[in-house]
């Protein structure tokens, strides 16, 4: 019973994000998340998706599409739930538009964050094809954030922080703090037209 209450004010959580976020944005309010482009150095580190399988870091994050990564973990009720909806929102619009973007979620809490736990995260989220959930031992999940300047000692207290990185020049754009998915999307969107 209390994980389908859980499952039902997620739910009501993803829908209200989906529709305050972008009538917020139009009401010609200034951004309020903060914007840089940033260069990262990935370690080379493996890592276990929500289906178990190894994945090498840097080679998923390589390639010819757009890759944007965030830093969550499977129980989080504040930020992550935030963040997650943001990443459906941006997958569903990018889909159907025929285009193909590659979402990359690592999480902050290896120690609790199985590949059981990530699968039944994104299922809750109806993630489709192309969106990883990442987990590994401490040291790596800590060498990986530090690479992205998104180190906190504490789980509790981490960002609301997205990363897009440019398949044309290997910059990542930064972005710092909570954003409509109007502006996620167009965010993304000027990384995979950057020429």
């Amino acid at each position: 019973m209390k994980s389908l209450l859980k499952l039902c004010l997620l739910s009501l959580l993803v829908a209200l994000v989906a529709v305050i976020l972008p009538i917020t944005s139009h009401a010609g309010e200034s951004k309020k998340y903060k914007r840089s482009v940033e260069k990262y150095t990935i370690p080379d580190v493996v890592l276990t998706n929500q289906d178990g399988k190894k994945v090498q870091l840097d080679t998923l994050l390589q390639g010819d599409t757009p890759v944007v990564v965030d830093f969550i973990y499977g129980t989080c009720t504040t930020i992550c739930p935030v963040l997650s909806a943001g990443f459906i929102n941006l997958q569903s619009k990018v889909t159907a538009a025929n285009q193909t973007v590659r979402l990359v979620s690592i999480t902050i809490d290896p120690e609790n964050d199985t590949p059981k736990v990530l699968k039944e995260y994104l299922k809750r989220y109806r993630a489709k094809a192309g969106w990883e959930f990442l987990t590994g031992s401490r040291e790596d999940i800590t060498r990986v954030m530090k690479a992205f300047n998104a180190y906190i000692p504490d789980k509790m207290s981490h960002y609301p922080l997205n990363m897009i990185r440019s398949p044309k020049d290997g910059t990542w754009v930064r972005l710092f703090g909570i954003m409509s998915s109007r502006e996620f999307l167009e965010e993304y969107q000027n990384v995979a037209l950057k020429k």
